[in-house]
Formats: structure tokens, C-alpha cells, sequence
């Protein structure tokens, strides 16, 4: 459920942070869901728990998790369209950078219709 690309050149924290973003707008994690804890998760991926609560403190940070202290962490009630506002505040920051660097528009075109 939560796999992730130890190879990838995304830190693991923020691939992290995307597939639980990802889940929730799947609704595979609904509000109030209880998460793994640090532990269990860091243990299934094989990462360290320290990269795990990190992806943590960020969703927590932005309000898509909350914490209750001896219980653990839980979704909190995601409005979708915020998640999706940040992801295209993301995605035109990444396409500026892309562009800078020489990518053509063509490109990035071709990339979001493999993805679609």
C-alpha cells in the first residue's frame, strides 16, 4: 500500500508524503483512518524512522494528518481540491524549472500523457 522507489532520485520522505496524499485522494485512506506507526512503517518499507516521520511532520505540517498523543497518527478531512491546488502549484513550479533547463514544451506534454 505504501510502496516506495528506494532507487528514485525523491527522497523517501517525499515519496512518502505523496503516496499518502495519493491514497487520500483515492480514498483508499479515508479522515480519521488511523496510520502505521513510525515504527511499523519504517520496518515495512525498510527505511529508517526517521525518514518516516519526517513524511509525517510534513503532512502534519499541512494538515492532511493529526496526532494524538499515545494513539497515533490519523487523516485528517482533506478538502481534494486544496491537495490538487498544491499539486498544480507544484507541478507549474517543476514545469518553470524544466523549461529553464532546456526541456522542451513537447516534452513535458508527452510526460503527462504517460500518466494519464
Amino acid at each position: 500500500m505504501y510502496n516506495i522507489d528506494l532507487q528514485s532520485r525523491t527522497p523517501i520522505y517525499e515519496q512518502l508524503y505523496k503516496k499518502i496524499i495519493e491514497l487520500i485522494l483515492k480514498k483508499e485512506l479515508m479522515p480519521n483512518d488511523k496510520l502505521p506507526s513510525v515504527r511499523e512503517l519504517a520496518k515495512e518499507l525498510g527505511v529508517n524512522p526517521n525518514t518516516v516521520s519526517k513524511a509525517f511532520q510534513l503532512l502534519e505540517r499541512d494538515k492532511v494528518i493529526y496526532s494524538l498523543a499515545g494513539r497515533g497518527s490519523f487523516i485528517c478531512n482533506v478538502n481534494p481540491e486544496a491537495v490538487k491546488d498544491a499539486a498544480l502549484a507544484d507541478f507549474d513550479k517543476a514545469a518553470a524549472e524544466a523549461i529553464a533547463a532546456g526541456v522542451e514544451k513537447t516534452e513535458l506534454i508527452r510526460r503527462i500523457e504517460l500518466n494519464d
